[in-house]
């Protein structure tokens, strides 16, 4: 079957690069540089702030420069899970992600914190971390990355996503541990009955009632991601089980057969033979023109939905497509 788009699709490139790549000595070494300086003046009557929180405290949110990046984000990840959340003032999405992850930190009971880089002030850290676009999340732990995403994904993604990490972390990081005992650390989110109706209906085979129950979710949350997702698998699988079985030999046959072609793709897809049917429907595109071309582009189009963005067939095929149409 094809690969879903969910939270760790999208964030796989992202984890894979920063897996075994990310050398944080760099910027480490111009913290404890920092660090070593002269402290400025204070400001009146001694009024130069409270002193940044001490590594393992329990403060849910904190900001983070290149000169508190070693204390508060590589020393403190030696004992509990840090979220860096790298962001920027004039970044909507942003705006959206971060109060979200604010929340469900201080809901954790001190097994993880949120760190907050702001880009444009400390724009080393974003490119320690290799950061294309806002906001980007990175997950420290024990004195590494371990995984990172990219996007504001919807709260449900993000809550499955730190509880797998608080998990994976348990055995290294002890508070996690502490807060389990005290009664907090992963929590899960309660299953929406609109999900699990939807679910069930794609689990019985009844495809037109999953679709339907996913488009009411999206009638009231137009940007809710795991139901756009979960509806394109709905019509895809819906189509591949219901294409002709002999699409393929007949698609070979007569390749002006349009019908033949879109059922030959999709069973190539549903068959993992990925490649095989983007080109079919690609090369499809190059020989007709109209109204039957820009039919098999929107379901080449279509297909593209099933799979993360970053995926390297998708971009070799979204540049095929291009040229094939250009």
């Amino acid at each position: 079957m094809t690969q879903p788009r969910g939270s760790a699709a999208k964030s796989a490139a992202l984890s894979a690069a920063l897996s075994g790549a990310v050398d944080l000595s760099a910027l480490k070494a111009r913290a404890e540089s920092a660090q070593r300086q002269p402290a400025p003046p204070a400001g009146p009557a001694g009024g130069d702030g409270p002193p940044p929180p001490a590594p393992g405290s329990s403060e849910a949110v904190i900001d983070v420069t290149e000169a508190t990046f070693q204390a508060e984000v590589v020393e403190r990840s030696l004992r509990q899970l840090v979220i860096v959340d790298l962001w920027a003032e004039w970044c909507g999405p942003c705006k959206q992600l971060s109060p979200v992850l604010e929340r469900m930190a201080a809901e954790s009971g001190g097994a993880w914190v949120v760190a907050k880089v702001d880009v444009d002030a400390n724009p080393r850290i974003a490119q320690l971390f290799g950061a294309q676009s806002i906001p980007t999340i990175v997950a420290i732990g024990a004195g590494q990355p371990v995984d990172a995403f990219s996007g504001a994904l919807p709260e449900p993604e993000i809550r499955k996503w730190i509880n797998a990490l608080l998990e994976a972390l348990r055995d290294k990081l002890p508070a996690i541990r502490e807060a389990e005992a005290n009664g907090g650390g992963p929590v899960e989110e309660p299953e929406d009955p609109r999900f699990t109706e939807a679910e069930e209906a794609f689990e019985r085979g009844d495809f037109a009632a999953a679709q339907a129950a996913y488009e009411r979710i999206l009638d009231v949350e137009p940007a809710n991601e795991l139901a756009k997702n979960a509806l394109a698998q709905v019509k895809f699988t819906a189509r591949a089980e219901n294409a002709d079985p002999e699409a393929r030999a007949k698609a070979d046959a007569d390749p002006s057969d349009l019908a033949a072609q879109l059922d030959a793709a999709d069973l190539e897809i549903a068959e993992n033979n990925v490649e095989a049917g983007f080109k079919r429907l690609i090369d499809t595109v190059r020989r007709t023109a109209g109204d039957d071309r820009n039919k098999v582009r929107e379901h080449l189009v279509a297909l593209f939905d099933l799979f993360d963005p970053a995926d390297d067939r998708v971009m070799k095929a979204r540049r095929d497509l291009a040229s094939a149409l250009f």
